[in-house]
């Protein structure tokens, strides 16, 4: 099967639950699914995922949650050749804080495709201020994005 590993930057919780609520659909579509929740850039780069989807709220004025900030320190430091790597993107945000919003998930989409690695899809921005539930949007776009995605046998 193909791995699929979801990385979650959360400071209350609201993109895990998202991160959770989405992985039983791609297991029925034939993946192993890791989500992980403190992710490393050794989760990343060790065991090479298949596919790997960025989960990630926002904080303050545009800032990464504090559980993704060593990872994407380490991306920023380390500057790994990402070329194999196809992604997703699920940026949290509130539309009320104007240009810093879904700032986390911007930033860590520019930095990725900064080293290569290659979004599949438009990224999803969930905005707080229009969504009360994250995974009401989170679960249509995913259901929606699956079938893009090459094969996984």
């Amino acid at each position: 099967m193909a791995l699929l590993k979801i990385f979650v930057g959360t400071m209350y919780g609201g993109s895990l639950d998202v991160a959770e609520q989405v992985q039983p659909l791609f297991e029925q579509a034939g993946y192993t699914v890791e989500v992980l929740d403190q992710p490393t850039l050794t989760d990343l780069t060790e065991t090479r995922p298949d596919l790997a989807l960025f989960v990630t709220s926002t904080t303050g004025s545009g800032d990464v949650p504090g559980n993704l900030t060593g990872f994407l320190n380490t991306l920023s430091t380390e500057s790994p050749a990402l070329d194999w790597l196809r992604y997703g993107m699920i940026a949290l945000g509130d539309s009320s804080y104007g240009e810093t919003y879904c700032g986390a998930g911007r930033h860590l989409d520019e930095r990725l495709a900064d080293l290569g690695a290659t979004r599949h899809g438009e990224r999803l921005e969930i905005d707080a201020m229009e969504t009360f539930m994250a995974d009401d949007a989170a679960l249509p776009w995913v259901e929606a994005w699956i079938p893009t995605l090459p094969a996984t046998a």
